[in-house]
């Protein structure tokens, strides 16, 4: 099958499936006669693999080392385990990162009188030297709710 009906067969457009090839993610596509993509039904999982990682977060280094774990029948779940659990350390990281933006916009939002005036407190901690400002004193962070 050509990059097309591979890109619409695994969800993944045929931009990224050039770039995974392009980065080493995933193995170079066969050639037709003419020098067109040939993709294969087995490449195609593949690729639905890597958007399913994708969908999950995973960034593209350890997208291949689930690669390396799916395609290595002599893998050790507690291995694919560890990558998931990293995962998810990450995650509420980021999720506790975005919470206290949130909680930081709340407040500046609730401080801006959102009138005709152009004295506004959410362009003034913008333009705000924040390396002098600790982090926890910012409304909700560090904080559990």
């Amino acid at each position: 099958m050509n990059i097309g009906e591979a890109a619409k067969g695994s969800g993944v457009s045929a931009k990224m499936i050039r770039y995974y090839e392009q980065t080493g993610l995933i193995p170079s596509a066969g050639r037709s006669a003419a020098g067109y993509r040939t993709y294969t039904e087995t490449d195609v999982r593949m690729l639905r693999f890597i958007r399913r990682a994708r969908d999950l977060g995973f960034q593209v280094e350890a997208i291949g080392e689930l690669l390396a774990l799916w395609r290595d029948r002599s893998r050790h779940s507690a291995d694919v385990k560890q990558l998931a659990q990293a995962q998810i350390e990450g995650l509420r990281r980021r999720i506790a990162e975005m919470e206290s933006m949130v909680a930081t916009l709340e407040h500046l939002a609730e401080g801006c009188a959102g009138d005709d005036r152009p004295d506004c407190p959410i362009l003034a901690d913008l333009e705000a030297d924040q390396s002098l400002v600790v982090p926890a004193c910012h409304a909700g962070a560090g904080f559990n709710r």
